[in-house]
């Protein structure tokens, strides 16, 4: 598929092309003769909040979930605002308006609540079969069961979370170990959705001995424009638009945890830059097999091109960063910065769409994990 558009913005035959075939063909909507159409709430509507809701309205999945309620404490009003106009993502192509309680995306209404206690959310009233929950509050299993108990049937973090969480799931590496039994899922990070993957793919191919990862990222809106203080962490201090500032990472622990047999072979840095949207991972491994910059880039184009297709992407062109703006996948590996220094030491950069690459992640594994019931 090629020469699509997403949102207004249009988008390279190169960037988009095969993923939404995937989808009709059953990698992203697929029915096994169960259920169709299930209703969803998004709690918190940030950047994910929002990639989330126009994931579903531009992919096939809007036949798949129907959102019934967006909870996040702002306005309807500006919430409207924040749908209709998006800075990184162009136009929403759909009408709104609202009254004062609902959003209407065309003829589907979608109630706006604005309640700071979870324990009040009206879940049940809306028999909500999953939540994805968008905020970035809920890192420890008995707040995130709030929603449960008031009657969400699953709940899909889009955040990092202790391991007392049913799973971490990474679609495409391990998310066949979803069960209809879990409740409280989390999505990973956009990072580890980066990276793990074509980890699996090197570590099967040649041997990780261990490895460093730089994570090149775009500015977060826990930065401020100008200096100012909001953060104990002094570099978050410091104005988003002028320095690249480094900032801590939980990385190496998540590829810890997704991938044990690797456990303490990685360090990883992380670093913002002044840009907002796509980010870049800068990945060195030494590895237990010689090979060299065509055997790599080989290997990494028929996985992206098979079994990964959609979920992966290989590149040869010679692009920037705004090139993978609204880009699904969840890494593309540029094989024209591919290095090999003396065998066995490989140096590759992936980039990755950190907003709307990590949504359709997060709408791939509650698709797969609604059709287990």
């Amino acid at each position: 598929m090629g020469g699509g558009r997403q949102n207004g913005n249009s988008i390279s035959p190169a960037l988009d092309e095969g993923y939404y075939e995937l989808c009709n063909a059953g990698f992203g909507v697929r029915s096994n003769g169960r259920r169709m159409t299930y209703q969803v709430a998004i709690n918190g509507y940030g950047r994910i909040g929002q990639s989330v809701l126009r994931a579903i309205y531009s992919t096939p999945f809007r036949s798949k979930f129907k959102i019934v309620a967006i909870n996040e404490l702002a306005d309807i009003e500006t919430l409207t605002y924040l749908t209709r106009y998006d800075t990184t993502h162009g136009r929403f192509p759909y009408p709104l308006r609202h009254d004062e309680d609902n959003l209407f995306i065309g003829d589907d209404r979608i109630r706006i609540i604005n309640e700071a206690n979870p324990a009040k959310l009206p879940w049940r009233d809306l028999n909500v079969d999953l939540v994805f929950e968008c905020s970035g509050s809920f890192f420890d299993r008995a707040p995130a069961e709030s929603h449960l108990a008031c009657g969400a049937r699953r709940l899909l973090l889009s955040h990092p979370a202790i391991p007392q969480v049913d799973a971490t799931i990474i679609y495409g590496y391990n998310h066949t170990k979803l069960e209809n039994s879990h409740r409280i899922v989390s999505n990973a990070s956009c990072t580890t959705n980066c990276i793990v993957p074509i980890l699996d793919i090197l570590h099967r191919e040649f041997g990780i001995v261990n490895g460093v990862t730089t994570t090149i990222h775009s500015a977060m809106n826990d930065q401020p424009v100008i200096d100012s203080y909001h953060h104990t962490n002094l570099r978050l201090t410091r104005s988003a638009l002028h320095s690249i500032i480094p900032v801590d990472t939980s990385l190496a622990k998540g590829i810890n945890r997704l991938m044990p047999h690797l456990a303490g072979r990685f360090e990883c840095l992380h670093v913002r830059v002044p840009t907002i949207n796509v980010s870049l991972m800068d990945l060195s491994i030494n590895v237990q097999k010689d090979t060299n910059i065509a055997e790599i880039n080989a290997i990494m184009s028929r996985e992206c091109n098979g079994g990964m297709r959609g979920l992966l992407g290989y590149t040869e062109e010679p692009h920037a960063s705004v090139d993978f703006n609204t880009d699904p996948r969840s890494a593309v590996v540029d094989g024209t910065q591919t290095r090999v220094s003396g065998g066995r030491l490989i140096k590759m950069l992936c980039w990755f769409d950190n907003e709307w690459g990590y949504a359709n992640r997060m709408l791939d594994v509650a698709n797969h994990w609604l059709s287990l019931t």
